[in-house]
């Protein structure tokens, strides 16, 4: 087999990828030939196998029926893509348990029969060549096969020995976006009654501080809007988005909408894939945003585009950012961010003179220190134009992972219950008693009822829970036990003492179908260092979400089911059966299913139903409305996705012919909030705080979360600003029983309704009496009607502020926009921020690592990677990491495009990967993709991956190099920005 890399680098000898794949191809059962995926991917590019030397797919051959009677003929199971959060529908065809070959669905509206090149491959998971296949243990350095057995006795024990000697919070567990919401809300309900806040997921490192950000500006923390809705835009404005590789079918809804006008206008310091398809492309130094923002909204306001009665109906607190916009006049704006004030005026007249608008982000605004801030800027730029609540307006948040809403929504955040109900005694009894079981007992199985109520650890800083001194830690213990439940770790900054702490630990789990690079970081050996005697380390083969059925929740809200396409492979076992087995060896496994039916799983092992794990969320979480999702309802939309519109996302009119269920006024995928019972029929809301529409056509207004007053001034929205249909016609508070019977409404619930209702508000009343009446007879809605916040009183900063990043390439900007203070007890540890930032400068930094680095996306992997650069078809795309750098940068070093090269950074750390050399960043800036992971400072860690379990490609991790640096409100890490040099590898 001959293996030729055409590009910059030249043709090259067969490298790793050509020796992974031998012996290997012959066993996979691909079904297409390499032109054909290619084509259907829609990837023209000229990288991998010399023409006519290898057919790469040839046709799967179905096994033999297993048993007398089992049907031979091919059955299609409808699921959905496993990779970004754009939520692609599939058809696999399985044949005698087989998959043995995929379709896209052209009937969803969602993706309208596309796929990206991962979607295009998903059926390698169908065999999973390169997956774990047993439970395994490092045993003297190398990892060894045990049963499954040994496996849940020995954890289980060493979990209950830390539990009893360092306490519940001693372990860290890290949950995964890859989860459905099923396994999401399963897994916080098993870390609490294992009686400890100490869990994260990937959000916390993508979008936590669009969470927060967004929530605390209009109510709640997710996109406003949807990818279809985009066609309705006459503008938009992607910022530190680049959808065309992170979220490529996305892009389809956006052609769309210049098909019919729209103008585009992209911001990012590359330019991307993205910025080619822009009418407007605006290069800005990463982590300006706030400078470019204000300077838009300083035009905005002194050309009078504001949309002045939508700002005093629906929003407080616009007159301080007045203030604060005014300061940043064309010449700041500028040095700031280095853009011209000419692009900055064409922005914001393009924004201000096609609404509706709308405003795209992704990661390249979250990851900073002051991502919070940045965040809301951007709704606070959507707000002066009146475009929230709006069809083609709003802000269109994308998120990464297939279902890391969902898993924001209702799984283990260490902050809140599921629902973002919080961690208050009335969230507690609550989920209590919709889980079935007795706060007493919770709570007994916590240190104490203070620690059952603080909130944990974040995945960004669980390094320095173990590492950092016990007495700065506000807990008895240092982390002792992390559980990494599907999660890379490259994806986490500061990889060189992530290493050292993974080598403090006493225990070590990593279950996941690919074992990811945390199996081999724990392995291998740093500068002959002496790994902990006493710790243990386990790898446990999970089932992927094509092995299970459950729902998932897209970036838009919506709401979809997978079915189960083929039973576990190998020896995998669903994330649920494993929890539950798990909770059969700690004591807690009757509690955890308490109000869940079990069903026989694999090898006829109980697991817990799916379905009844999505009612179980549906009867308790009232907040966000996901309620209504019942799994029938969900069903019955998979099967009929003809019948909803592309536009709207609303089902134009028909029954399911299965259950007669009609479908006729629904939006897609019933995107929450979906309020009330399943028998409320409610249709989803499309688009967020829209008052153009009844709430029982999903309408709605900004929520009424923050009190009525602030300061003398009404917090509640003005006279004649309400949404259509509503019996109230100006603002009012969120509903409970006291607001109902002052009303007159509390006759109109039923008699078991006032029983479950008495006492309780909007989001404790279990019968959903309360939401019914406001909903449905009254036409309010249950959570108020409010102004949106642009000031927030309860952040650091009320009024966003730029703030220079700890690490930068420009210390006289410093001086202007310096960081925060220094935290002492933040999320359960002291944060650095001032500290860091004035060392980099008293250091010198800046001369020592002249260059902007930013990490980002590439098309053909996602996340951490591991799954992705496992699969053949995709890995023979991206071979190797690179850095892009410009053509000054890299003359300036004497590098040479294709050529290897060192990027260091202040950390120590020193990463071998290819240069690109390309004007598509700028001078001051190096972009490194965050996919990769199996190489460490120059060595490839092969011989450290359990057998056979090793991905095709491997390569440097950008996060072994990444700095520090966290969010001033939710530690989300700071990736966007640091700085680095770069200089040609010489060995």
């Amino acid at each position: 087999m001959l293996l030729t890399r055409k590009g910059p680098a030249g043709p090259r000898a067969p490298g790793r990828f050509a020796a992974s794949l031998e012996g290997s191809l012959a066993r996979a059962l691909p079904t297409m030939d390499r032109r054909a995926f290619l084509k259907r991917s829609g990837i023209g590019v000229g990288i991998g196998l010399a023409a006519g030397q290898l057919s790469l797919m040839r046709k799967a051959q179905a096994k033999e029926p297993a048993a007398a009677g089992n049907d031979s003929k091919p059955v299609v199971r409808r699921t959905v893509c496993s990779h970004c959060s754009v939520g692609c529908s599939v058809d696999a065809v399985v044949q005698n348990g087989i998959w043995i070959r995929q379709e896209p669905v052209f009937d969803s509206p969602i993706n309208l029969g596309s796929h990206c090149a991962k979607g295009a491959a998903l059926r390698e998971h169908g065999h999973g060549e390169f997956r774990l296949k047993y439970p395994m243990k490092l045993v003297n350095g190398k990892y060894q096969r045990i049963s499954w057995d040994q496996a849940l006795q020995e954890i289980s024990a060493k979990l209950l020995e830390l539990k009893k000697k360092d306490g519940p919070d001693s372990v860290f567990f890290v949950g995964s976006s890859k989860h459905n919401n099923e396994q999401s809300a399963l897994l916080r309900k098993f870390v609490s009654f294992f009686g400890t806040n100490n869990c994260d997921h990937q959000a916390r490192i993508c979008h936590s501080t669009t969470v927060a950000g967004v929530a605390n500006t209009w109510g709640y923390g997710a996109m406003t809007n949807s990818y279809n809705d985009m066609q309705n835009a006459k503008a938009a404005m992607y910022i530190g988005s680049n959808a065309a590789e992170a979220h490529p079918v996305s892009m389809l809804h956006m052609l769309h909408s210049k098909e019919n006008g729209c103008k585009m206008i992209v911001v990012d310091p590359r330019y991307t894939r993205t910025a080619a398809k822009s009418d407007q492309y605006i290069r800005i130094r990463s982590g300006s945003d706030i400078p470019f923002l204000y300077g838009m909204l300083w035009h905005i306001f002194k050309n009078g585009w504001e949309d002045k009665e939508y700002i005093a109906a629906r929003v407080y607190g616009m007159d301080k950012v007045r203030e604060e916009v005014a300061k940043w006049t064309p010449d700041k704006v500028e040095e700031a961010c280095g853009v011209p004030e000419a692009q900055v005026l064409q922005a914001a007249e393009t924004m201000a003179k096609n609404r509706p608008s709308t405003v795209v982000w992704c990661m390249g605004q979250t990851q900073h220190s002051i991502g919070n801030a940045i965040v809301r800027a951007s709704c606070i730029l959507q707000l002066a134009l009146g475009n929230v609540g709006k069809s083609g307006g709003g802000t269109n948040i994308f998120r990464g992972h297939d279902n890391v809403q969902g898993a924001t929504d209702v799984g283990p955040n260490p902050d809140s219950l599921p629902a973002y109900y919080g961690l208050a005694a009335g969230a507690w009894k609550h989920w209590c008693a919709v889980w079935g079981v007795d706060y007493e007992w919770v709570k007994s199985q916590f240190a104490s009822q203070a620690m059952m109520e603080k909130s944990g650890t974040t995945v960004s800083r669980w390094v320095d829970a173990v590492l950092e001194k016990n007495e700065l830690i506000d807990q008895d213990s240092n982390v002792k036990a992390v559980i990494f439940w599907g999660h890379a770790p490259n994806s986490q900054t500061r990889g060189l003492e992530m290493k050292k702490a993974m080598d403090k630990l006493d225990l070590l789990v990593v279950i996941d179908p690919y074992p990811s690079a945390t199996a081999a970081m724990a392995a291998m050996k740093v500068d002959g260092q002496q790994l902990n005697a006493n710790r243990a380390v386990y790898l446990l083969p999970a089932a992927t979400q094509f092995e299970t059925s459950g729902s998932v929740t897209a970036s838009n809200r919506s709401v979809q089911w997978r079915e189960k396409v083929i039973e576990p492979l190998f020896e995998s076992r669903t994330d649920h059966m494993i929890m539950y087995q798990l909770a059969e060896k700690l004591g807690f496994a009757k509690q955890l299913v308490a109000k869940i039916k079990l069903v026989p799983g694999k090898g006829n092992m109980m697991e817990p139903e799916p379905e009844d794990m999505l009612r179980e969320i549906n009867r308790g979480s009232w907040t966000i409305g996901y309620t209504g999702q019942s799994p029938e309802r969900l069903k019955a939309h998979m099967r009929n996705m003809h019948m909803f519109d592309v536009k709207t996302l609303r089902c134009k009119g028909g029954k399911d012919a299965e259950t007669g269920y009609d479908l006729t006024g629904d939006y897609f995928g019933l995107p929450w909030p979906c309020y009330g019972t399943p028998e409320l029929k409610h249709p989803g809301s499309a688009n967020l705080y829209d008052n153009s529409q009844h709430v029982m056509d999903g309408g709605g207004n900004f929520r009424a979360n923050f009190g009525v007053e602030r300061d003398g001034v009404n917090l509640l929205a003005e006279d004649g600003s309400y949404s259509k249909g509503s019996e109230i016609t100006t603002g009012y508070p969120e509903f409970d029983h006291v607001l109902l019977k002052k009303l007159g409404w509390w006759d109109d619930l039923t008699e078991d309704e006032k029983k479950a209702a008495e006492g309780k508000n909007w989001k404790t009343d279990l019968s959903g009496g309360i939401q019914r009446v406001c909903l449905k007879v009254h036409g309010v809605h249950p959570f108020g009607n409010a102004k949106a916040r642009a000031l927030v009183w309860n952040f650091p900063d009320p009024v966003p502020l730029h703030r220079e990043p700890l690490f930068g390439t420009r210390p006289d900007l410093v001086a202007k926009y310096p960081t925060h203070d220094d935290k002492k007890a933040f999320w359960r540890m002291p944060t650095l921020y001032k500290t860091v930032q004035q060392k980099a400068v008293d250091d010198g930094l800046a001369k020592k690592f002249p260059i902007i680095l930013t990490s980002g996306r590439l098309v053909e992997y996602e996340g951490g990677g591991e799954e992705t650069r496992s699969n053949p078809w995709l890995a023979e795309l991206q071979q190797e990491n690179f850095v892009e750098i410009n053509p000054k940068a890299a003359s300036d070093r004497g590098i040479r495009n294709g050529e290897y090269v060192i990027v260091s950074t202040p950390t120590g750390a020193r990463i071998k990967v290819r240069a690109l050399v390309t004007p598509r960043v700028g001078v001051d800036t190096a972009f490194i993709p965050f996919h990769f992971s199996g190489w460490w400072q120059g060595k490839d860690l092969l011989e450290y991956y359990p057998e056979g379990a090793a991905p095709i490609v491997r390569g440097e991790a950008v996060n072994t190099a990444t700095t520090y640096g966290y969010d001033s409100v939710t530690m989300m890490q700071e990736t966007k920005t640091t700085i680095c040099n770069i200089e040609r590898f010489v060995g």
